[in-house]
């Protein structure tokens, strides 16, 4: 082979082979999502149990389950920058310590609308007695980053993601690493229509579906070329 052949032969292989790459890279996501899935059909299928040790809420993710504690009212969190049927607001989080145990969780009690006053805030003051509430454990997504020194120490503290590790030393409050959604039957809480989990599998293996044509089409191609210069 000439090396007038060799670079184009070399990029059209390179090409595939990266095509390919991605074919199987969203085989994997819908994978991932076909295993999320399925973890939420059954963590929904049984009694709402309720969770008395702190540890077992880290393997219980999109479980729905009951807790009992108090809520610790003068130390809450507004989780800022939301939208809820395309109106802007803010979550209200409010850390939940469980009887018995040393961490907290933090819940969110819901949705509240700025209705164009940033500067006043809702009441959202809650009694710190002893009850059971219901929720639905998730783990916070990080949106950014933040530093101790992007927000206050004057609660309730604005914030614009939930960090756990800048939440406890703001608060000085230890947190169990979830976030309970408070169901609509508990209650203290505001607007509560937590989105679905649609998982897009379908999405995934259609994109894998045009990589890996996408591959052959260029194979093709790079055949055709090929045989071409073979007859000159």
């Amino acid at each position: 082979m000439s090396y007038r052949l060799l670079a184009p032969s070399v990029l059209i292989i390179a090409t595939i082979a990266f095509l390919i790459s991605l074919g199987f890279w969203q085989l994997d996501r819908a994978d991932q999502k076909r295993t999320i899935e399925a973890s939420i059909q059954k963590a929904n299928t049984g009694v709402v149990e309720l969770i008395v040790n702190q540890n077992e809420l880290l393997n219980k993710e999109y479980y729905e389950v009951r807790l009992q504690g108090s809520y610790i009212s003068d130390e809450q969190f507004i989780y800022d920058n939301q939208i809820v049927d395309q109106v802007s607001g803010y979550y209200v989080l409010t850390p939940f310590l469980l009887t018995g145990q040393s961490k907290a969780v933090m819940i969110n009690r819901g949705f509240i609308p700025w209705n164009g006053r940033r500067d006043k805030l809702a009441d959202i003051d809650v009694e710190a007695t002893t009850r059971e509430i219901k929720v639905q454990v998730s783990r916070p997504i990080k949106r950014i980053e933040l530093k101790a020194s992007d927000i206050s120490d004057q609660f309730p503290v604005l914030i614009q993601a939930i960090d756990f590790d800048v939440i406890e030393e703001v608060s000085s409050i230890s947190f169990v690493g979830v976030i309970g959604l408070l169901d609509s039957s508990s209650a203290d809480g505001f607007i509560r229509k937590w989105e679905p989990y649609t998982g897009s599998i379908e999405k995934h293996i259609g994109y894998a579906i045009q990589w890996f044509l996408m591959a052959l089409v260029l194979g093709i191609i790079g055949i055709r070329i090929g045989l071409k210069q073979r007859k000159k």
